[in-house]
């Protein structure tokens, strides 16, 4: 029987990066392209949707020539993505009328502390699982409607469409092609349920645009996408022909960190997984109903397979992971961060010698949720070594970990028996072992640390029906290694708590003394 192949478009914040599989999920060959990070002002963070696009079409293009596939071959396109970034475009010309607003940008602060004055949070919380944020789409779509003039007026011909990256490119990708499922001029324009219910506009119970949400708003439903299931048996459009020569079908689309669970094979509820990237994302499956947060975290769709219910997944957000390891060879305390492992193992045992950094370098994120916080080591003394301080900084990525397992397990009453890594950071083995000590609980790696993509091939081959359902997914997971605890029960807790001692201090540092100008260094 002849081979059948995948291609898989994984859309990140720093970059693009195309994949091809084949039907047993081993990777052939990829090609990735960074695009530049746009920053006008403090906290605007922005990227160019036309780079996004040209190096998606340069990245499917030469990861083709690569592997020697002929893209005859390949069954199906699968999509995953940089979720909440947000563009609005003219749908006759193609072309944005704004760059993409990033979900890190923070411009919309004053109007979230608006909404949340005025008491609208928890509604908004009910209906969306998320709580009220410049992270999701919703604020950054009315700020491009009352900031941008072409916005409105190309609202008034009714010529504007908003989309999530996934949507952009989809949108693209098929553009001038026959049989896609939406009948706009251009491309298929449509999301999946992974994405938007990350726009605070969609209803994560109705599974359906929520009316109330967009009056509040005062956001159009003519620019919004048609949601579609995360992995379709029905293409959602084909490929346009002058890519690669061939229309290959779009089956799967589904957010990146949704996709990484995926990935993980984690179909269960109680099953978890954390990606260590610049920061880390813990999801957790919670079945079939959504378990709402009173713990800081965050309730979200976390796939839709065809002919199956909606699964839902409670997911907690780290803005710091390898950025701690980036800061420290910023600092020079590292020249690489290989280096991390081996310094920490010259503790001999002392660990971190009493040391704890807490990494709040933007604040702290799920569950704490205090944006007042800033980064600190405490506990130094004239023992304290370079190593000591490496080691803190592994263990607080950990312990942050720990902070929202534990406020997983408040919040759904599932208790996981084991955490699913991946992501860059994941190659660390040190980490993993204490990541493993600090939870109770084992922590597997994957051969493929790359699940997120991985991900996307599951959906897009479950669509085209190149894997028959889950438990087939679940027999193509492949282990690397599995990191076991340790740590005497009590050594963890007393060690934890110490921990929060340290977050607590960490708490409120700016509400408490005000931004200190860094000129004051040099005033007399």
């Amino acid at each position: 029987m002849d081979k059948e192949y995948l291609l898989v478009i994984d859309q990140g914040t720093t970059g693009t990066r195309a994949v091809i599989y084949d039907d047993e999920a081993v990777q052939l060959g990829y090609s990735y392209r960074e695009h530049r990070q746009i920053t006008p002002r403090p906290g605007w963070v922005e990227h160019d949707p036309m780079e996004i696009w040209e190096n998606t079409r340069v990245v499917i293009r030469e990861v083709i020539v690569k592997t020697g596939i002929n893209p005859s071959r390949i069954k199906a396109i699968g999509i995953t993505n940089q979720r909440e970034t947000t563009i609005l475009w003219d749908k006759e010309t193609g072309k944005p009328v704004y760059n993409a607003i990033v979900w890190q940008d923070t411009r919309t602060i004053k109007y979230c502390e608006e909404l949340k004055r005025k008491g609208y949070a928890e509604e908004i919380r009910r209906r969306t699982g998320l709580p009220v944020s410049t992270y999701f789409s919703a604020t950054k779509i009315k700020w491009i409607l009352e900031n941008v003039p072409d916005a409105r007026k190309l609202l008034g011909r009714n010529r504007l469409l908003f989309g999530t990256i996934d949507t952009w490119i989809a949108w693209n990708l098929t553009r001038g092609t026959m049989n896609n499922i939406t009948p706009e001029r251009g491309g298929t324009h449509i999301t999946d349920p992974s994405n938007a219910s990350r726009t605070m506009l969609y209803n994560i119970k109705t599974g359906k645009w929520d009316d109330r949400l967009l009056e509040l708003f005062n956001i159009p439903r003519s620019i919004l996408p048609v949601v579609a299931d995360s992995s379709s048996r029905k293409p959602l459009g084909y490929m346009n022909k002058e890519i690669t020569g061939h229309e290959i079908p779009l089956h799967g689309i589904i957010g990146d960190q949704q996709s990484a669970l995926v990935g993980q094979t984690c179909f269960k509820p109680g099953e978890l997984k954390v990606t260590y990237g610049t920061g880390s994302f813990l999801l957790l499956n919670t079945g079939n109903e959504p378990k709402y947060s009173k713990h800081g975290l965050i309730t979200t769709i976390a796939y839709k397979f065809s002919g199956e219910p909606v699964k839902y997944a409670i997911e907690g957000s780290i803005a710091v992971s390898g950025a701690a390891i980036e800061w420290l060879k910023d600092i020079g305390l590292i020249k690489n961060p290989s280096e991390t492992e081996k310094l920490a193992i010259e503790t001999r045992g002392a660990g971190s010698g009493g040391v704890f950094f807490v990494p709040a370098f933007s604040g702290l994120y799920a569950p704490y949720w205090n944006l007042y916080a800033r980064g600190l080591f405490i506990g130094l003394t004239r023992y304290t070594r370079r190593e000591h301080l490496v080691h803190a900084v592994l263990e607080s990525i950990a312990w942050r970990v720990r902070d929202v397992i534990d406020a997983m397990i408040k919040d759904t009453g599932l208790k996981p028996e084991q955490l699913r890594v991946n992501g860059g950071v994941s190659r660390n083995n040190y980490l993993l072992q204490l990541q493993a000590n600090t939870l109770g609980i084992p922590v597997e790696r994957p051969a493929n640390i790359e699940t997120t993509s991985l991900g996307a091939a599951f959906t897009a081959g479950l669509g085209a029906g190149i894997w028959k359902n889950t438990n087939e997914l679940a027999g193509l997971r492949r282990i690397d290694k599995i990191f076991k605890p340790i740590w005497s029960s009590e050594k963890r807790e007393k060690l934890y708590t110490a921990w929060k001692q340290a977050v607590k201090r960490a708490l409120d540092w700016l509400k408490d003394t005000g931004e200190i100008p860094s000129s004051y260094a040099y005033e007399p």
